[in-house]
């Protein structure tokens, strides 16, 4: 038997674990799931004769080192800050790490010793980053074999709340975590090109610069910029692309509503609120608006933002309970984010029944024979249940395709990779398509670049 460490059983593991489980007879695969939670690494092994649930302390380097040897693979599933202790340790006793996370600069700085100890760090296998990479170097690969000059790229991927269980005004509920949704877009201007010039969207205007994107079957979504949607023009081969933009899905009106929260600065995280945990949710709305001896909070707020009783921006704000007298936030010295995170939990946590979404939408423009051609290639996966979500299926079903393909050899890549190549991104692919995962494309009239007000 092959065996498998997968360090960190939280929400992205369950269709990881499933998948390795299903395969381990044909595979020789014996699962050893560390988590600091026993009892979930318990519950996702589901008394499979070919697995355990173990409890693990990643802070123990001595327990690191015990489990990392018995493994022929390892595969972190932990958040990002604790990867590269785990890859560290990987290299000194010479075992192959995958990971669904973005390629930070402690991890990129062991490349040389991991290519010479003949090991694979294979990173970014997610769904973004992940399948986003894989699925649009499948279609910019297939142009430029064809003879075309790839001229456009645009890359959207959404985590949103699947249409039967939408039944908010926002049309949006939490389905990975809540406080990158709030932190969404800070740290610096949004960055792209446009039609070969230099882009930047500042955060406070962030989300009023949306595009529009059309889904069949599933309606209309808008997105916001990432922060920097250039990370990949390299990487991917389009230095010469005339307009490069990534961004994130969101239903229509979304970005509208949360400029609301943005405005006021509630999304801020650099500082505490005193008292915070004997405050109503009234009383810290009213702490970001103006004194007033009479007007009530609704009416300053109402004001200030120029925001009329009968719109549907108003509807939104009083959905969330934010003018409640009695319900206290209960967080001692909080920040404006981390309390606006909490409010929004009351409303946006998926119930029992909710299923999650995934929606990821690729545009690629180019030239062939000097003929300009679109390319809309697009992926909606819908989740399960609570355990086994869209979420978790994007996330861990790459991981867990890839794990194998490195142990079976198919996939022999050194040092710190990402999947963008084709050895590697084409059997996964594959793969992923027998699980429902997989593009549906639409060839256009080419329409240029069409980022409202950019």
């Amino acid at each position: 038997m092959r065996t498998v460490l997968i360090i960190g059983a939280g929400k992205s593991t369950a269709f990881l674990v499933k998948y390795l489980l299903d395969k381990s007879i044909d595979e020789k695969l014996y699962i050893r799931l560390a988590d600091k939670n026993k009892l979930a690494a318990l519950k996702l092994i589901n008394n499979h004769k070919n697995g355990i649930g173990i409890e693990f302390d990643i802070n123990s380097k001595q327990q690191r080192i015990d489990e990392i040897k018995k493994a022929d693979i390892v595969i972190s599933m932990l958040p990002a800050r604790f990867h590269f202790e785990v890859a560290k340790d990987c290299l000194s006793h010479k075992k192959n790490l995958i990971t669904a996370s973005y390629v930070s600069n402690e991890m990129q700085s062991l490349n040389q010793e991991v290519k010479l100890k003949n090991l694979l760090f294979l990173n970014e296998m997610g769904v973004d980053p992940g399948i986003d990479h894989m699925s649009a170097m499948q279609i910019i690969d297939r142009i430029k074999s064809a003879g075309g000059k790839m001229i456009l790229f645009e890359s959207f991927t959404g985590g949103l709340i699947a249409p039967e269980c939408d039944n908010n005004l926002w049309n949006y509920k939490f389905t990975w975590n809540p406080r990158n949704v709030v932190l969404a877009g800070q740290g610096g201007a949004a960055k792209f090109i446009q039609e070969g010039k230099f882009k930047y969207i500042p955060y406070n205007r962030l989300f009023r610069r949306t595009e529009f994107l059309d889904v069949d079957g599933y309606g209309r979504f808008e997105a916001y910029a990432n922060r920097d949607s250039l990370k990949y023009q390299n990487i991917y081969g389009l230095d010469d692309v005339h307009t490069m933009y990534r961004g994130t899905i969101r239903k229509v009106g979304f970005g509208k509503a949360w400029q609301i929260f943005v405005r006021l600065g509630m999304t801020d995280d650099s500082y505490y609120i005193s008292g915070s945990e004997n405050m109503s949710y009234r009383d810290f709305i009213n702490s970001f608006l103006p004194y007033h001896p009479s007007d009530s909070v609704e009416l300053k707020l109402r004001h200030q933002l120029k925001i009329d009783q009968d719109d549907i921006l108003w509807e939104k704000l009083e959905e969330l309970d934010l003018f409640n007298r009695k319900k206290r936030v209960g967080i001692k010295d909080g920040t404006p984010a981390q309390i606006l995170q909490k409010i929004l939990m009351d409303s946006w946590t998926l119930k029992q029944d909710d299923k999650d979404m995934i929606v990821m939408y690729h545009k690629f423009g180019y030239v062939l024979k000097e003929k300009k051609y679109q390319i809309d290639s697009t992926m909606v996966c819908i989740g399960e249940d609570q355990t086994y979500t869209a979420m978790s299926k994007t996330v861990g079903l790459p991981v867990a395709i890839g794990a194998i393909k490195v142990l079976n050899g198919i996939i022999n890549e050194k040092g710190i990779q990402i999947p963008v190549k084709k050895q590697i991104y084409l059997p996964i692919l594959n793969e992923l398509k027998k699980y429902g995962i997989n593009f549906k494309e639409k060839k256009l009239k080419y329409l240029g670049y069409n980022i409202l007000n950019a």
